[in-house]
């Protein structure tokens, strides 16, 4: 009997774009079961799974720390008799992992993530900007080369079921307004729209009561600043810092009519609920391969400069001192995608 482990332990962005590939080839071979390998923290989003797939978390900061931990890990895991290793993260950890199921006689694939191909569409100078495969097509190659072929049948977490419904005090259907989502932040500075900017964004669109408006962040500096916003402006609702807990949130998100996103793990888990986004994108790019699950390139705003991307995850700092990617996309440019999308939905 085929059992086949899947490796993807970080990080939350990309483990959630492994979930449209993962789901379904789970469902294309009902016959097999398949075993998810992921972080506690991420193992939260794989919500209405196929029947055939396993969700194990790794304790990588825990009992799985470290060469001893992951031998630890891998014996754990040896008990349950893998014979296909599917490695969808290709770094030190996962590649122990593989190398010691490889000695085990098991079949091992991993993902090919373009590192050479990425590094010369960063580069500063002799830059070779093209669109590289996304991490879906990556991902699918991983299964390809381990004999699996499928079509990608995955349309939101909640196609198969009625959406989730929301806790008690929170409910945000209003017939008479679009629903619009903002979440502003992302984990690198080379990704974050100005504040100063954002906060135009929201103060206009806020101002008409045809839109309602719901932010998205975490504890502490994000949750503070969004405060202060729905404090000062009508018609905006935070659910910033509120561990509202993957299903919840996802399910608001899947009411909305449109987020605002950066190049950030909330794009991705809008795309999971079928949810079109406007996605900011800075010191990064969409030629990297990183947009979110089935999202319209046109429903992207972006500069076109001589040195973007000059970042795959919009960790360095920038070469002009001045984060022009960011700062010449004007409110106005977003507003008026939101807007666009919003009317074509009519």
């Amino acid at each position: 009997m085929k059992k086949v482990l899947i490796i993807r332990l970080s990080a939350l962005g990309d483990v959630a774009m492994s979930i449209p590939i993962v789901y379904s080839v789970c469902r294309a071979y009902p016959q097999i079961e398949f075993t998810m390998l992921t972080s506690p923290h991420a193992s939260n989003l794989f919500i209405e799974k196929p029947a055939n797939l396993v969700i194990i978390s790794a304790q990588i900061r825990g009992r799985h720390s470290g060469i001893k931990g992951l031998y630890t890990l891998y014996r754990e895991l040896r008990n349950s008799s893998f014979n296909i290793i599917a490695d969808l993260h290709d770094v030190l950890r996962s590649k122990i992992l593989r190398f010691l199921f490889a000695l085990s006689g098991c079949k091992v694939a991993h993902i090919n993530k373009g590192r050479k191909e990425k590094r010369k569409l960063t580069t500063r100078e002799h830059k070779q900007k093209k669109q590289l495969k996304s991490s879906f097509v990556r991902y699918t190659e991983v299964f390809n080369k381990l004999g699996f072929s499928f079509n990608e049948t995955f349309i939101s977490l909640f196609q198969n079921i009625a959406t989730p419904p929301l806790p008690d005090g929170i409910n945000i259907s209003d017939n008479s307004k679009s629903l619009i989502g903002i979440a502003p932040f992302a984990k690198h500075k080379g990704k974050i729209y100005p504040i100063e900017l954002m906060e135009i964004v929201v103060s206009q669109l806020s101002s008409s009561d045809k839109y309602q408006i719901f932010f998205f962040g975490s504890k502490g500096h994000e949750e503070t600043i969004i405060n202060e916003w729905t404090n000062k402006y009508s018609n905006t609702i935070s659910f910033a810092g509120k561990n509202l807990g993957f299903e919840t949130e996802l399910s608001i998100m899947s009411q909305l009519d449109v987020m605002l996103s950066m190049d950030s793990a909330n794009m991705h888990l809008a795309s999971l609920v079928n949810t079109p986004v406007i996605s900011i994108w800075g010191a990064t790019h969409p030629y990297v391969g990183f947009m979110g699950w089935r999202q319209d390139k046109s429903n992207t705003v972006e500069i076109e400069l001589p040195c973007r991307p000059c970042s795959i995850f919009g960790n360095k700092p920038c070469w002009r001192k001045d984060y022009a990617c960011l700062y010449e996309i004007t409110p106005e440019m977003i507003i008026e995608k939101i807007k666009l999308l919003i009317n074509s939905k009519k």
